[in-house]
């Protein structure tokens, strides 16, 4: 399954030297959100409304070394979403897509995104 994540272009480049990607989540919550297709938009929309230079991350849920969970959201308690509990290997990245935001502020899923 292929999963999502957003996240600052410059994290994503920083990630790309590094090795791996390691989400400023994973030290302040202990854990890198994911979404599925059909939930990508909703934290798009609560989380970085109107922010530019970001990209959408699509990575492979079988490449992951880390342990994924599926937990309530916030503020969606009554949906699950995937969380993975370590850093993400470039491996486990299949491709990487610009996601600028509309004149509105809000999101679509850009062409090509599994």
């Amino acid at each position: 399954m292929t999963l999502l994540h957003i996240c600052p272009r410059d994290a994503w480049l920083e990630a790309r030297a590094a090795g791996e990607y390691a989400a400023d989540t994973l030290a302040t919550e202990g854990f890198i959100h994911l979404s599925r297709r059909d939930q990508v938009l909703r934290p798009a929309d609560l989380r970085f409304r109107g922010q530019s230079g970001l990209v959408l991350l699509e990575i492979e849920e079988s490449r992951l070394t880390a342990p994924l969970e599926w937990e309530p959201g916030v503020p969606d308690a009554d949906v699950l979403y995937p969380h993975v509990y370590g850093p993400i290997p470039l491996a486990a990245v299949v491709a990487v897509h610009a996601f600028p935001p509309l004149p509105d502020g809000t999101f679509e899923i850009p062409p090509g995104v599994g």
